[in-house]
């Protein structure tokens, strides 16, 4: 099954971000090679897709797993969890219906 997983930026977070990027986008690389990644990205802070100093608010990443406890799991083990980037975490069933 789907599930979302949505991430809220911690304040002040921008350069642990950044210092922890690459392990966090090797982990989603992950997911693709396996087949099992459908969406994953940043939320900028502004109206801009490249935010510079202003950041970002979250991130967002729908992928399938086996349970939504799988899924915790694996979110939870995200350097961007780990290392305090999200200040809040949110993982739950996701339904996908459009595009087919």
């Amino acid at each position: 099954m789907l599930y979302v997983m949505i991430g809220t930026d911690a304040p002040d977070s921008l350069d642990t971000r950044l210092s922890v990027r690459a392990a966090h986008l090797a982990r989603l690389q992950a997911l693709q090679d396996a087949g099992r990644l459908l969406v994953a990205g940043p939320c900028p802070s502004i109206d801009s897709p490249d935010p510079g100093p202003a950041g970002f608010s979250g991130s967002i990443v729908i992928a399938e797993f086996d349970s939504l406890e799988a899924a915790e799991r694996w979110f939870n083990d995200d350097v961007y969890v780990t290392k305090g980037v999200f200040s809040h975490i949110s993982v739950k069933p996701f339904k996908k219906v459009l595009p087919t």
